[in-house]
């Protein structure tokens, strides 16, 4: 199942990218980014009724969780009102997307191994290796 939330993730955070890049010249960023997040804030309330109602169950949190969802939030949010900021330049969403989600793999696995102590194999350090490198590579020829 989880294999299943995995490709239906890439594929909605592709059509988001798609869909960003094409709306970017017909809306101002911000408000593109705000009417974004709150499609999702009903989709999620949607959800979260929903779950909720079939479990009978309040949902469960803590401050941690609560502050860490709230950082995650801010983080994706900026994301958001600077792609619209980028793909309304005329940066390709070939190009944009790729360089972001590789910056963020960088980001992300650079913070898990040194932060947060997670390990990776030497194929798992290959391949991002590799996916830094073309990080580089399609950073250096779209200057």
């Amino acid at each position: 199942m989880v294999t299943l939330w995995i490709i239906v993730a890439a594929v909605m955070f592709g059509l988001y990218n798609i869909l960003i890049k094409l709306s970017a010249d017909d809306i101002n960023p911000i408000l593109g980014a705000v009417v974004l997040q709150f499609v999702a804030v009903f989709l999620g309330l949607g959800l979260l009724l929903t779950t909720q109602v079939q479990s009978g169950s309040l949902p469960f949190w803590s401050g941690r969780g609560f502050l860490l969802a709230t950082l995650a939030g801010v983080a994706i949010g900026m994301v958001e009102i600077l792609a619209f900021f980028i793909y309304a330049r005329g940066v390709l969403v070939a190009v944009g997307n790729p360089l972001i989600v590789g910056g963020s793999l960088i980001v992300t696995t650079g913070i898990g191994v040194l932060l947060l102590g997670e390990s990776i194999d030497l194929i798992q350090g290959l391949a991002i290796s590799l996916i830094s490198g073309g990080v580089v590579l399609l950073a250096w020829s779209a200057a």
